[in-house]
């Protein structure tokens, strides 16, 4: 790893390897935690069957949840309905319970319109209200938004505790618009030194747990009702620690090209293996080399029925030896991380292609194709093959790998600035791809859109007028030459130089929103993209790292601009 030559940074402090301690010291103040519900004026009714209905205050804060999201096509989905009216009955009281028998007969739209008001005025406040509004939250952040860690005062990443509401989840999730409970300090664990001041919870309450483990970096945890999953407070991504840990994760992945080779091979030769296991280990890992997938995990039944490699099922792949002129085709459907569908058609190679016909024999479409491995299983044998090699560390080698390899072909040195980013994120969307990070387009895209064609076609029409005067001065010049006219004319070649250069970039705009409407390519660049490449590419082609990553983004990365020079290779 090349070293700056810059003092010390945070990241290249000695780390406290000793029993895997993480720190030496932390001080901090707890979570903050959102403020109490206020009840809605007495002006602002819920109809039920067109009859106001006055309800307790915990029935009405659940009401005003589902009643801000009118507009929003979450409502329109029956899971959601069922979900959300299953859990309010939950909150009411037994009478409430007894009127409020139909969701169809609620008439939250007098609350909702309330919120849009509320929300109206506070878009319509002043300049000085809003600096009041800001220097109030600047106060909070300062009091509640850093940290002492060993001495160096950190950023905390998300020191506010989520508001409740209504689970909306990613994809057709099971338990959309599910009650997110209200987190109370009796429900955190506070993770700080023995020797520092402990956190104090809010009036009238206490914590869960106070603990002193500096062998994780959390500073405080809970677990949500949702999912039955653990939250943390953890540090800012530009914290020490967090760039020491993105740092070992890409790292390790680089490793991988020293070992690469010869676990392919020895997958490869696992597909003839004379023991079963041993042929789905190797096609497992194969589609996991090859198609960058998640190794998937067991889900509980009340879950999203998402899977990984490990967990596909018979039902989840179709094959074809013949398929749009490719033989061996695998074509792959079913749902992959929060519930984003990963549709695919891919050529592979016959012997895969055998064994998959082998493990498909005789199943239900309900069974799991690789039913002789697991997750657990998978990665001993990839950290037998490397220590510290995981399946994701395999996602991260090929992503950074696809992007090291894209920005090398698809880059020039006569390109405008412009291209470049073009270039860049054309190589970005390939690694989204191959990762599956898909997404909706965005709800104003055909908006947007729509006023960019028209700033592109009003720009063509200054383009037009200024080559028919730029062709008139010509002209009066050849006839009258003069210095003057000449003069004009060099100007007006100007003109229609730097117009067409304002086009242009119009048009790559469009070319770029267009190819990134239903692709999202900021999880890949923040998790999967060593940032290493990303900066020596800017450092080597003279693109400011402001055009690839924003200002959270530059703090977060720090080490890495710090530490790739142009020459930096993954």
């Amino acid at each position: 790893i090349r070293r700056c030559s810059i003092s010390c940074p945070l990241w290249e402090e000695g780390k406290h390897a000793e029993n895997g301690q993480k720190w030496r010291s932390l001080e901090h103040k707890g979570p903050l935690f959102p403020p109490e519900y206020e009840p809605l004026p007495s002006s602002v009714s819920f109809l039920y069957n067109g009859t106001p209905v006055i309800l307790r205050p915990a029935t009405e804060e659940v009401a005003t949840f589902y009643a801000k999201m009118l507009d929003h096509e979450f409502t329109t989905k029956e899971v959601f309905q069922n979900n959300f009216f299953t859990d309010w009955k939950e909150v009411m009281t037994e009478t409430e319970r007894q009127l409020i028998s139909d969701l169809s007969q609620c008439d939250f739209s007098n609350i909702h319109k309330y919120f849009v008001e509320k929300t109206e005025e506070k878009r319509n406040m002043t300049k000085e209200e809003k600096q009041v509004l800001k220097e109030e939250a600047n106060k909070l952040t300062e009091e509640y938004g850093y940290c002492l860690l060993d001495g160096h005062r950190e950023k905390i990443g998300n020191f506010r505790v989520e508001p409740p509401g209504l689970f909306r989840g990613r994809g057709e999730h099971p338990k959309m618009g599910k009650l997110k409970k209200r987190v109370q300090p009796e429900d955190v664990i506070i993770n700080c030194s023995k020797d520092v001041k402990i956190p104090e919870p809010p009036p009238g309450h206490r914590w869960k747990k106070v603990q002193h483990d500096n062998t994780v970096t959390w500073l405080a945890s809970w677990v949500e009702n949702i999912h039955g999953h653990i939250k943390y407070i953890m540090l800012n991504p530009s914290s020490k620690l967090k760039g020491e840990k993105d740092w070992q994760k890409y790292e390790t992945a680089r490793k991988l090209k020293l070992s690469v080779d010869s676990i392919r091979s020895e997958y490869q030769s696992a597909w003839t293996s004379c023991e079963m296991k041993q042929r789905q280990y190797g096609v497992a890992l194969y589609f996991i080399d090859k198609l960058a997938l998640r190794a998937g995990n067991e889900k509980d039944d009340d879950t999203a029925d998402t899977v990984g490699c490990c967990s596909l099922r018979v039902e989840h792949i179709n094959l074809h030896r013949h398929l749009d002129s490719l033989d061996y085709v695998v074509e792959f459907d079913f749902l992959g991380k929060d519930s984003i569908r990963y549709y695919n058609k891919v050529p592979v190679e016959k012997q895969v292609y055998k064994n998959l016909k082998l493990f498909m024999n005789s199943k239900n479409p309900d069974d799991d194709l690789f039913d002789r491995i697991s997750t657990t299983y998978l990665n001993k044998k990839l950290n037998e093959a490397m220590p510290g090699l995981t399946a994701k560390v395999f996602r991260t080698f090929n992503a950074s790998t696809t992007l090291q390899e894209q920005l090398n072909q698809l880059t020039t040195d006569d390109m405008t600035l412009p291209e470049k980013i073009l270039a860049y994120n054309r190589a970005n969307r390939a690694v989204a791809i191959l990762c599956n990070h898909q997404r909706a387009a965005p709800k104003t895209f055909e908006k947007s859109m729509q006023l960019l064609q028209e700033k592109i076609k009003k720009k063509q029409e200054e383009v037009e007028k200024a080559k028919k005067e730029l062709k008139q001065a010509k002209k009066e010049h050849k006839q009258l030459p003069s210095e003057v006219s000449k003069k004009l004319v060099q100007k007006m070649e100007k003109t229609v130089k730097r117009l067409l250069e304002q086009l242009k970039k119009l048009q790559l705009l469009e070319t770029d929103r267009n190819e990134n409407k239903v692709i999202a390519l900021g999880t890949s660049k923040l998790n999967y993209l060593d940032p290493r490449i990303s900066v020596a590419w800017c450092k080597k082609n003279n693109v400011p790292v402001e055009k690839i990553y924003n200002k959270t983004q530059r703090a977060k990365f720090a080490w890495a601009i710090d530490m790739a020079d142009e020459n930096f290779q993954f």
